[in-house]
Formats: structure tokens, sequence, C-alpha cells
């Protein structure tokens, strides 16, 4: 006590910030919709379209959607923490105006949409070199949220409703682990409409009971790719071996065959107001899923041949179609 009344005032306010923030975040009450980037009682990124001729209908989906979004968690780390504080302002931003916008929103047309914020890792948290043994404990306080909101969603909202679960990157990572706890051989594999599964190596093998998705109306099955341009693979071997699931979300199988760049439905850009036509040939080769450049405006800048950012986007409108085929092939069997 004593050493407390000999600090600095300034000191002191900051201490009972600093205090009063982590009692707000070790508390992640889901109740409060504050802690959603996406949910059906609340106005958000997920409830866009990029054009006017398809439809939010959340209102009248029959299933839901739980998505896990990935890191943006990328800059100057707060207070060196390897966790994103929940309630930073600007890393917020970044992911509702990023991921929900962009990723989210496909699921819009067929499904009431769930994307609950956490105290997702640091993106330097996937580089052991940078991360020293600190990506132990940030994953997985990471990835208690995120279950913590999944319990939530299945106790109070989803009272038995048919479910998707999706995810890209860090969110797969934490997706993948929630569907061997909690889903995949329980009750709730039945109620499981698909799993996408996207930018992360996920093996084939990797639950006991959910198989890969081999066709467009598979479900209670999984999908899974990561996009590079042709010819190209991911560096320091990330992901490599025989046994890393790759399906092309074009023709929604496994075939490794190139497909008729005629079958590519159409992207959606960074200004999120136009799905571009344009058309791509892809192929599942060396454990990824190869793509042509796709052509429009502006893509003579990229120079990247790792397509990570846009494992989504470049397939926008294949996704979204296939998310409904998937739906009407589960309440029909239903």
């Amino acid at each position: 006590m004593t050493e407390f009344l000999r600090m600095p005032y300034f000191l002191i306010i900051i201490s009972f910030v600093l205090k009063t923030n982590l009692r707000a975040q070790s508390d992640m009450n889901y109740q409060s919709l504050s802690l959603w980037a996406a949910h059906p009682e609340k106005t958000d990124f997920a409830d866009g379209v990029p054009v006017p001729s398809l439809e939010n209908r959340q209102i009248t989906a029959q299933v839901d959607v739980f998505f896990v979004h990935p890191t943006t968690y990328t800059g100057k780390m707060v207070d060196k923490s390897w966790n994103a504080p929940i309630n930073d302002i600007k890393i917020n931003e970044k992911t509702d105006n990023g991921t929900i916008k962009h990723q989210a929103s496909i699921f819009n047309g067929v499904a009431r949409v769930y994307a609950p914020r956490y105290r997702q890792a640091h993106l330097n948290s996937f580089y052991p070199r940078k991360a020293k043994g600190n990506e132990v404990s940030a994953f997985k306080l990471a990835y208690s949220d995120v279950k913590k909101a999944f319990l939530l969603y299945m106790e109070k909202w989803n009272l038995g409703r048919p479910f998707i679960i999706a995810s890209h990157s860090q969110g797969t990572r934490h997706a993948e682990q929630l569907i061997k706890e909690l889903i995949d051989g329980s009750d709730l594999q039945e109620s499981m409409v698909v799993a996408y599964l996207i930018g992360m190596p996920v093996t084939k093998d990797a639950f006991l009971s959910i198989p890969i998705c081999n066709s467009p109306e598979d479900n209670s099955c999984f999908v899974s790719w990561r996009t590079y341009k042709f010819g190209h693979l991911p560096k320091r071997n990330w992901g490599t071996g025989n046994n890393i699931a790759v399906v092309n979300p074009i023709s929604w199988t496994t075939d490794t065959s190139i497909t008729n760049p005629n079958e590519h439905k159409g992207i959606v850009l960074r200004k999120y107001n136009a799905v571009y036509p344009y058309k791509s040939k892809a192929q599942i080769a060396n454990n990824v899923l190869w793509i042509t450049k796709p052509t429009f405006p502006g893509s003579f800048l990229i120079t990247t041949k790792n397509y990570h950012g846009a494992d989504y986007n470049l397939f926008w409108m294949d996704i979204r179609d296939n998310v409904r085929t998937r739906v009407n092939s589960y309440l029909g069997k239903s």
C-alpha cells in the first residue's frame, strides 16, 4: 500500500485503466453483441452485398454460419501483448471492413452470420523465430475465446438449427480445433451442413468421421484450399506432403484436372462494388490450388504469386453459389 501511495498520479491512473481493461477482457461475455463482429441481431458489415442483384436474406435463412476471421492483428503489438485487445478500435475496424465485409458476407444469402471477436494471436505467432515460444500461449488464449463464443452460440441462438463452420487463415486453425473437440463424431456432426476451412493446410485425415467434400452437394464434410499462381508453391515447405486436403472451389471436387475458365463464376475486389466475371483456370497440384492470374482493372500491378489474402475473393461467387447448393441439398435430405 505504501508503494502504491508513492506512485506518481499518472501512473496510478494508468494502472487502474490497465487492470480494468484486463478484467473486462478476461470476462469475455459473449452475451454482449459488442463482442461479435457480425451477429443477426445487429447491423454489421456481414449484411452487405457488392451488387444490388444479390440479397442479404439472413432474416429468412434456415441455417447459420459460425465464421472465424483471420489475423488482423498485424502491426505493432499493443502493450507488447501477443494477443489483440478485444476492444481495440483500429483492429476491430480492420476486421470489420476487411474480412467480415469481404468474406463473412458471402454467406448472407442463405445463412444467419455469427462472427465473434476474439483475442487473436499476433501475426508474428506464425513465425517461430519471431515468436520465441510465445505463440503457444497466444494461440491457446485465442482459441479459448472462439470456443467460448461457439458454446454460447449453440446454447442461446442455434437452438437446433443446421449450421456451417467457415474460417480463414488463423481462423481456420481455431475452427479445425473446434470441430475436433466439439463436432467430430458428436451429435452436432449431423447438424453441420459443411465446413469451409480455408487458407491453412488441413490434413485429409484431420477428423475421425468428417470426410473431405468431393462434390458440390456433399454435406457434413469439409473443404479447404490455399491459392497460388500456377507453378508456384508455399515458402519454407509450409504444408507439404501428400496428406494435405485440397478441394477445387470451381469444380468443388478433388479432381486434379484443370477447370474450364467458363466455370469460374466471379471475383470481388477490395472496393466491394462489383462482381468481376473474369475467368480463370484452376487446378489442384502439389497440395495447393493453382489459378491463372485473374485479369481485372489494376491487376497488372500484382506481382505476388501467393494469393492467400484473396482465398475467398477470387472465388466469391463460386463460394456463395456453393453455399446455397449445399444448404438446399442438406434441407432436401432433411
